[in-house]
């Protein structure tokens, strides 16, 4: 077994957690999953974590210092974030 077969076994066997798709510019890996833990710290993966039942679709738009994020659940928003980056993600947001 592989260490990312053994990552999905110990993630999968936490039912309800939240997971997020990303796939784009800016972040370690052009395909990501992070995983949201109940006690609030995240986990990022490559690739895609299976299971995965979708709850929402976004796209964040990250220029400098702000974030435009257009999520099909929550609306839009836009915020200012504490440090400079360049990110274009299609997310996609489920448990």
């Amino acid at each position: 077994m592989n260490p990312k077969q053994r990552v999905e076994m110990r993630m999968d066997s936490k039912p309800g957690l939240k997971k997020y798709i990303e796939i784009g510019y800016g972040n370690r890996w052009f395909v990501r999953t992070e995983i949201e833990n109940k006690d609030g710290t995240e986990t990022e993966i490559r690739g895609i974590i299976t299971p995965f039942k979708l709850r929402s679709i976004y796209l964040r738009i990250w220029i400098g210092y702000k974030v435009l994020v257009i999520d099909l659940k929550e609306g839009i928003k836009i915020s200012t974030k504490p440090r400079k980056c360049i990110k274009f993600i299609l997310g996609f947001y489920g448990i």
